[in-house]
């Protein structure tokens, strides 16, 4: 009888999300070639930089554990264009790690970019009641 891996197993759909700022990435992971789509379009509609970020965590995938045998479609909503592209790379990344259960390129996600697996937890700072900025003062009159 031939032994299961993990990655015979996810012949199911699987849905991960990533954030970043405003921005939410729900992606649809399914078996299949190594293709990705972002808002419905293969990336290589995307820009250079955009491309290559999107890239970065296959990249690191096919150097540590080998070829990629599935199919990530990315649906991004709220936030603008940068944080959807770090939002989809955080979900493609984390969506790699899950399926394969590998600490090896979890540790290679890290030593390269902690916010491939890491959710950056920065947010606006809120305004203070009273005033209208968060961070600004009221002006003070000695005459």
């Amino acid at each position: 009888m031939k032994k299961e891996t993990k990655t015979e197993k996810t012949n199911a759909k699987m849905i991960i999300s990533g954030k970043r700022k405003t921005a939410v990435a729900k992606l649809t992971l399914s078996l299949g070639k190594g293709n990705v789509f972002f808002n419905y379009l293969p990336y290589q509609e995307l820009n250079t930089f955009h491309r290559l970020a999107i890239l970065e965590p296959l990249r690191i995938f096919e150097k540590t554990l080998g070829p990629l045998e599935h199919d990530f479609f990315i649906k991004v909503s709220g936030g603008g264009k940068e944080a959807q592209i770090q939002a989809a790379r955080l979900a493609i990344a984390r969506a790699l790690v899950r399926i394969t259960g590998s600490e090896v390129l979890r540790k290679a996600y890290l030593s390269y970019d902690r916010n491939m697996i890491v959710q950056d937890s920065r947010r606006k700072e809120a305004s203070k009641p009273g005033d209208s900025a968060p961070r600004s003062k009221r002006q003070k009159s000695y005459r």
